[in-house]
């Protein structure tokens, strides 16, 4: 069976959005979020110095929209990211942690689509 989720056309203004902080093992996170039934849209800043504060097995698509930073597969394998870069990666294939040295705009999209 598949149920349709139908999203209208729309415009996000994220100056209206509010930031909520979450901390990280150092440093915090700040997200802003849209959500819609089964997506999931965020705008992303990360602090100079952040260190995600548990590795994360859910899928994504993140985008660099400002500086750099280092995605770590608890595997060890480390990706660098920076601005107009792109990784996608569906739930429950890989557990992952994001870092931060100077800071970060990230846009992360995820939601039903990225299940297995």
């Amino acid at each position: 069976m598949i149920t349709q989720k139908n999203i209208p056309f729309q415009t996000i203004d994220w100056t209206l959005i509010p930031k909520t902080e979450y901390k990280g093992e150092s440093g915090s996170a700040f997200w802003q979020t849209v959500q819609f039934p089964g997506l999931r849209i965020r705008i992303v800043e990360y602090s100079k110095g952040y260190v995600a504060d548990h590795w994360c097995q859910k899928g994504h698509i993140v985008h660099c929209m400002e500086g750099e930073f280092v995605t770590e597969l608890q595997n060890g394998k480390e990706f660098f990211l920076t601005k107009g870069m792109t990784y996608v990666v569906s739930d429950d294939l890989s557990s992952h942690r994001s870092i931060s040295k100077n800071g970060i705009k990230l846009m992360i999209i995820d939601g039903d689509f990225l299940k297995q």
